[in-house]
């Protein structure tokens, strides 16, 4: 069970710091949820704490361990279908699994599909949301500012 402080990832929406621990009644059913906080956009989200485990929600990984993700980059495989409804897929189920190195492999691949042929909406959507998770560890694991860490990523990407 995390505490009020802790940082921790949820897999689709990325870092935060759990501002509270509240009890809610929803569907008639009494239970406790993590207030998580979310440094970009000021998001709140309500995670029940019950199932957190089953979510995927995890602490935020070691600054040490962000500086290896951001080095590994420029030497991730990307193998992207071109069916864009399996590669969507594809790239949901590694978002899902909040490994950070697969969020780092959804942003890169992404991003040479659109320089080389453009996004769909939806992967667009995809991209800036993958971008977000991954920048938005880094920033809580090595507490750095969001601009150098976007930076850092960029580089790496390029």
């Amino acid at each position: 069970m995390f505490q009020v402080g802790d940082k921790i990832v949820h897999p689709m929406h990325g870092a935060g710091i759990i501002d509270s621990i509240v009890q809610k009644k929803v569907n008639g059913v009494v239970r406790d949820y993590y207030i998580l906080k979310l440094p970009v956009g000021g998001m709140l989200v309500m995670i029940p704490t019950a199932n957190s485990e089953e979510i995927g929600v995890r602490p935020v990984v070691k600054g040490d361990e962000a500086d290896r993700v951001i080095a590994a980059i420029p030497d991730i495989e990307v193998d992207m279908t071109p069916n864009w409804n399996r590669r969507y897929r594809e790239n949901m189920l590694r978002l899902k699994s909040g490994n950070l190195l697969e969020v780092a492999r959804v942003v890169k691949g992404l991003m040479l599909r659109e320089e080389e042929r453009g996004l769909s909406t939806g992967e667009r959507k995809m991209l800036h949301s993958a971008k977000q998770i991954l920048i938005s560890e880094i920033v809580l694991s090595q507490d750095a500012s969001y601009e150098d860490v976007e930076a850092r990523i960029n580089t790496a990407l390029a």
